[in-house]
């Protein structure tokens, strides 16, 4: 049921816009395409649009309709607002209608909505640009093979989850911890990747790990019990669709049983995480996929010559009411790296569960400033022939070894 309500005022929404497409071919028309509604894919698809912004394509009046997740028809920019409710066949209709539509580019936010789109327009003749974020593994996932050996309109950035580090912090919560679980979702080849690295990233540190599956959000229970079962003393997950929808029950699962929940991105602490430890700028990943697009838009570059980006930054952050109602202690020495902490609900630092970073805004600067450091940027993407000699070698390697 929930599926076809969302297929259907999505049916809605796009007879709606047609007219106002058609009334403004002389400017670009993009479509922002999210998988679901996270803090992550939110302060993305933020980064993003805080660049565009910044370049004059559109202005604030036309912000507040774009933050409201409306279309907006503008003088400069026709931006499609989709999201699929964390949906596939959805995900999927969305990607269909832009294209039927003639978008100039895709700005998309997800591993999920990028493979779709990729595949979609991987036979076009003409396809429209796309720039993707929060792609945590886009060569396992298929979306291209190397930063360099990749669909001639497809770029963006791919966030580095720093799993060794993660891992880690669980040594650091608890020295003497010898077994810890994970819930993987097979389905999804984020979480697939991501549990193979966390995996490794344990043994590596002589901790046994002990797995359990999902296919949807109501296998959760069952999985986190089984691994209590198995005498697992913390949970740490890779991500997936169904852990992003699911932390706040796993945080009343684990209080349950007494055991402290790990995120590996630090905004998991507002969904109820204990510790989240990772990959800290989603923000960031956002902005680089904005500062593609405008100068796509701009003519400033051609995407096929620029790499796909890779962002590393890592962060800590501690929720000390998820330990207290788990019966968890934090040591000092935790606490100190934390880079915020949440307690009674509130940040030490200021940021919120609708923008949990520290870092959630543009540097102000003069727009030929800017444009100026965005395009030396992205000079340091260029795929020379070296750089794409080298990954062709090493793909032939990675083949002849498989």
């Amino acid at each position: 049921m929930v599926t076809r309500i969302l297929i259907g005022l999505l049916a809605v929404a796009l007879l709606v816009a047609a007219p106002a497409l058609a009334q403004a071919d002389d400017i670009p028309t993009i479509a922002m395409m999210n998988f679901g509604y996270s803090a992550g894919q939110t302060l993305a698809t933020k980064g993003a649009f805080d660049v565009l912004q910044a370049y004059g394509y559109f202005n604030e009046e036309e912000r507040v309709l774009l933050d409201e997740g409306e279309d907006l028809f503008g003088e400069n920019i026709n931006v499609l607002w989709r999201n699929a409710g964390s949906d596939t066949p959805t995900a999927n209709l969305m990607v269909e209608d832009a294209i039927d539509r003639g978008v100039d580019a895709m700005l998309i936010v997800t591993t999920q909505v990028t493979q779709i789109a990729v595949n979609a327009t991987s036979d076009m003749d003409a396809p429209p640009a796309i720039m993707f974020s929060l792609v945590g593994s886009p060569y396992f996932a298929g979306i291209a093979d190397a930063p360099c050996i990749k669909p001639a309109h497809v770029g963006g950035s791919q966030y580095h989850l720093p799993y060794a580090e993660s891992v880690a912090v669980t040594q650091l919560w608890n020295p003497d911890i010898k077994v810890i679980g994970m819930i993987v979702a097979p389905g999804e080849p984020i979480s697939v990747s991501g549990a193979r690295s966390l995996q490794q990233a344990a043994e590596d540190l002589g901790l046994t790990v002990e797995v359990a599956t999902v296919v949807t959000l109501s296998d959760l229970n069952l999985a986190t019990e089984a691994l209590v079962n198995l005498g697992v003393e913390a949970l740490i997950n890779p991500i997936s669709s169904i852990i992003l929808s699911g932390t706040t029950l796993l945080q009343s699962l684990t209080a349950e049983y007494g055991i402290p929940l790990f995120g590996i991105f630090p905004y998991h602490v507002y969904n109820g995480a204990t510790v989240a430890a990772g990959f800290n700028n989603v923000y960031g990943e956002g902005t680089v996929q904005g500062r593609m697009m405008a100068a796509h838009l701009n003519g400033d570059i051609d995407i096929s010559e620029i790499s796909i980006n890779r962002t590393e930054d890592f962060g800590i952050a501690i929720n000390l009411d998820s330990a207290k109602a788990q019966g968890v202690d934090i040591s000092d020495e935790l606490l100190a790296m934390a880079d915020f902490v949440i307690e009674d609900g509130v940040s030490s630092t200021g940021a919120t569960r609708e923008l949990p970073e520290v870092v959630t805004t543009l540097p102000d600067m003069p727009i030929e400033e800017r444009r100026a450091a965005d395009l030396a940027f992205l000079e340091t993407l260029r795929c020379t022939p070296e750089f794409i000699a080298e990954q062709r070698a090493e793909l032939e390697d990675t083949w002849a070894e498989d």
